[in-house]
């Protein structure tokens, strides 16, 4: 029996983390999603400040690039720059297209980019690659 993945979802559109949380409620993986609405959230969520005080390590952070406050690009460099989070894999879930994001990313060490689809049967399909790799075939660092 596998353990449970911790999975930090960073997205400031209610209704794109509504349609992740419900792919990964739908997936075979027993996982646990936790959801932030932007990059100071995260970044609070994951050296578990203030009411994250008591939160898990993400095993997987999911991170959208456009976001207020502060945006995936600064939560990536801020990771990517602790010694602490930096062994925490990163994949950039975005609407973005644009070549000058994911060139950005994976300088900023992402481990993956990908572009969100628009609709539950895409991310449905997104979701199960990021299972059958990122969960079934991947070791992650020991916390």
């Amino acid at each position: 029996m596998m353990e449970k993945i911790t999975i930090l979802l960073v997205d400031d559109n209610p209704a794109d983390a509504d349609l992740t949380k419900e792919s990964f409620e739908e997936s075979k993986i027993a996982n646990e999603l936790h959801w932030v609405q932007d990059g100071v959230e995260a970044m609070q969520f994951l050296r578990r400040e203030g009411k994250y005080s008591g939160v898990p390590r993400p095993d997987l952070v999911l991170l959208d690039l456009n976001m207020p406050r502060k945006d995936g690009r600064e939560v990536l460099a801020e990771m990517k720059a602790d010694e602490s989070l930096k062994s925490i894999p990163i994949i950039v879930l975005t609407s973005s297209q644009a070549e000058e994001d994911i060139l950005r990313s994976y300088k900023l060490q992402a481990s993956a980019y990908v572009t969100k689809p628009v609709d539950l049967q895409g991310l449905a399909k997104i979701v199960s690659g990021i299972e059958g790799f990122w969960f079934a075939v991947v070791r992650f660092p020991p916390q």
